[in-house]
């Protein structure tokens, strides 16, 4: 086994979301005692947030039967969704730790399998275009997993921040302290009272970065595998097109290259199966929830009066739409990547062998047409079209929500 992967390099980077929000990346050589220890902070973490969560709620129904300003209501319906979105990935997340585990060992061995000099693959990374095709994607990959975390970093410090510029602000155009919090949330006691407002403050704090977290980690775990996967299918269809050489080459030799060949192909329609079984429950939620998030910030960073809302609101848009973008581009990727299978059956030499040889070759074609793709349980496929979608409705909701907004101000 072929120590310091390509696929461990990138788990490791993103550990640190995992640990510090207590969800499951990988189970091997890890005691029971620390999966206890992780179970204790997921459930202390699960608990926390959803105090927050639960003040939303209800300080939205109070806002409602008190007649809060629209903008108020919008605000923290936006931080209601953020709390379900995060929620659902976290425990859909925990409840499939099986299959995770599963998929991680799968993408080793299939790496393993092509860097293993023993193996039926042995000169896979020593061939210049594949290194090329493994560089091109890890590198790829690396960008979008820096770009998703600064653009979740950037609208978190702008709720923490917020509240910090308007109390300064209003001590210094009136000289009298009133305090703010991120969001805006019912507890059985005063939380503007200065007994507790530094700790529902950091409270506050700690369930952003926890929604944040949630989100980020699980979404890139997500692109972590689809990157993978398109790297295996990519060297899967350099190796097809290379199958018949130009050099004499007995039969038997061919038959068991081909075989390796179909073998391969067959474990990577089984791992983007299992992806689906992982996230395709996640994935629906997702698609729904963003296209209300989208709509209400949006709306928020519009009609805004404050600059620190608008900016707040503005790169959480940005990152919405990143997020949402991003999980539609790497489902598109699977699909095309998949079916670029086919094209290698093609343009391989099958015109210089025996029928039955190409026979075989058609198969793969035939198969490689139906291509690999991940769903939102089954309701729609993961890609780039599904995004359009998603725009669509979110401006629909968006133009709706702002004419309600204009005529009750008019009136």
């Amino acid at each position: 086994m072929i120590e310091n992967l390509q696929i461990d390099f990138f788990l490791k980077k993103q550990k640190f979301l995992f640990r510090y929000n207590a969800l499951n990346l990988d189970n091997n050589n890890i005691t029971r005692k620390e999966i206890f220890k992780r179970k204790c902070l997921y459930i202390i973490n699960f608990l926390w947030l959803n105090t927050d969560f639960i003040g939303e709620v209800l300080w939205l129904i109070d806002g409602v039967k008190n007649g809060k300003s629209f903008t108020e209501l919008t605000y923290i319906a936006s931080c209601i969704v953020s709390c379900l979105l995060a929620n659902t990935k976290a425990i859909f997340h925990e409840l499939n730790e099986h299959y995770i585990s599963n998929i991680i060992e799968d993408l080793r061995k299939l790496e393993n399998k092509g860097t293993d000099p023993n193996g039926s693959n042995a000169n896979k990374l020593e061939n210049k275009q594949k290194q090329r095709i493994i560089e091109e994607e890890t590198n790829f990959l690396n960008i979008v997993l820096t770009a998703e975390m600064f653009l979740h970093i950037v609208p978190l410090v702008g709720f923490v921040l917020r509240p910090l510029i308007q109390i300064g602000l209003t001590y210094y155009n009136t000289n009298e302290i009133h305090f703010v919090l991120p969001f805006l949330v019912v507890f059985p006691f005063d939380t503007y009272d200065i007994k507790y407002w530094p700790f529902i403050y950091v409270h506050q704090i700690w369930s952003g970065t926890l929604v944040m977290l949630n989100i980020g980690a699980v979404d890139s775990f997500f692109f972590i595998c689809c990157a993978f996967i398109k790297i295996q299918f990519r060297l899967l269809k350099h190796d097809i097109e290379k199958i018949i050489p130009t050099s004499e080459i007995s039969k038997s030799k061919l038959r068991f290259k081909l075989r390796d060949l179909i073998k391969w192909h067959q474990e990577l329609i089984r791992l983007v199966n299992l992806v689906d079984i992982v996230n395709s429950k996640t994935i629906l939620v997702n698609f729904i929830l963003s296209t209300f998030l989208i709509c209400l910030c949006g709306f928020n960073a519009t009609i805004n009066d404050e600059t620190a809302v608008v900016m707040t609101f503005t790169s959480f848009l940005l990152t919405c739409l990143l997020q949402i973008y991003l999980l539609c581009f790497f489902g598109d990727m699977i699909v095309r990547s998949s079916s670029e299978i086919a094209d290698a059956a093609y343009i391989c030499r099958w015109y210089s062998t025996n029928p039955t040889f190409a026979r075989k070759l058609l198969i793969i074609q035939t198969r490689a047409k139906i291509p690999c793709k991940l769903t939102a349980f089954g309701y729609a496929d993961v890609d780039l079209q599904a995004f359009t979608k998603i725009l669509s409705t979110s401006w629909s909701y968006f133009a709706l929500l702002n004419t309600v907004y204009t005529s009750s101000r008019s009136n």
